[in-house]
């Protein structure tokens, strides 16, 4: 099966500058620029996977595990400093604008022009990627009537909706080119449970009548065993586990008699990423 993304060693480091404390000399005082230290720290460190053309490709770890930063590398918004990355073959140093006309993204912090309708929103994407607005139309119509977003939610001010409603329009976006990588970082945070529901069967769908490769990032236990058919745990920059849900359950399960079935990937997520006892 063809691969859709590669990712070989890939380390990313931010620095970050603290002061060391001083004693208050007047000679301290004059040198005071010598008491910064510069402290580098790894977000991603030496991460290797591989993600199969057409599959929904989890990836979980607690707050600051690189998850996010994982997903912005792929995305090209931000460069590795060491190791490559390939999205259906092209390398996303050197190949960018490749990588981004193949690729759409969701972020949990969807950015839009707020003062603008969820319609104008749309239309100014659309002629991004080359559709003007009434070709556009016909396809997120279709993808609105599986989100359920109400027509007349989408000519006001995008400001004034719910973050839930914004964050469907973010989906609709970034669904109705039909990419053949599709990025979700946590997509469903802060949606109410039907909509979540709506999301989750929209994103299967589309997976399965068009293969669209999707790489989800997530904190809902039960939406990464329901979406993904396979996952990786990330804990601090790297990953710790690799597998199927079910092949994850084994991890913890093995020796001690207990079946796979009767754990949940929540416990899995505890263990493994040592967020538990």
């Amino acid at each position: 099966m063809r691969q859709a993304v590669i990712v070989e060693e890939v380390s990313k480091y931010f620095v970050e500058w603290k002061k060391k404390p001083v004693n208050g000399k007047i000679i301290d005082r004059i040198f005071s620029f010598l008491r910064w230290k510069r402290k580098k720290f790894y977000a991603v460190n030496k991460v290797s996977l591989s993600i199969r053309e057409g599959e929904i490709f989890g990836v979980l770890g607690a707050n600051g595990s690189g998850k996010s930063t994982l997903i912005r590398l792929i995305a090209t918004l931000l460069l590795p400093d060491s190791g490559s990355i390939r999205v259906f073959g092209h390398d996303v140093n050197r190949e960018e604008l490749a990588v981004r006309r193949m690729i759409n993204r969701v972020s949990v912090e969807a950015s839009f022009f707020k003062k603008l309708s969820a319609w104008e929103n749309l239309a100014y994407s659309a002629r991004l990627y080359g559709y003007t607005p009434t070709e556009a139309r016909p396809a997120l119509e279709e993808i609105f009537k599986h989100l359920e977003l109400p027509e007349e939610k989408l000519s006001g001010s995008l400001e004034n909706l719910s973050r839930g409603m914004q964050q469907k329009v973010a989906i609709a976006r970034a669904l109705f080119t039909s990419p053949s990588l599709l990025l979700l970082d946590e997509p469903t945070t802060g949606l109410d449970p039907k909509s979540k529901i709506q999301v989750q069967s929209f994103v299967r769908k589309m997976n399965k009548e068009n293969g669209i490769t999707t790489l989800l990032t997530t904190h809902d236990m039960n939406e990464a065993e329901l979406l993904c058919n396979r996952l990786v745990i990330m804990k601090e920059g790297r990953i710790v586990a690799e597998g199927t849900p079910t092949e994850l359950k084994k991890l913890i399960t093995n020796g001690n008699g207990k079946s796979e079935v009767a754990v949940t990937l929540e416990e899995v997520f505890l263990k493994l990423a040592n967020e538990g006892n």
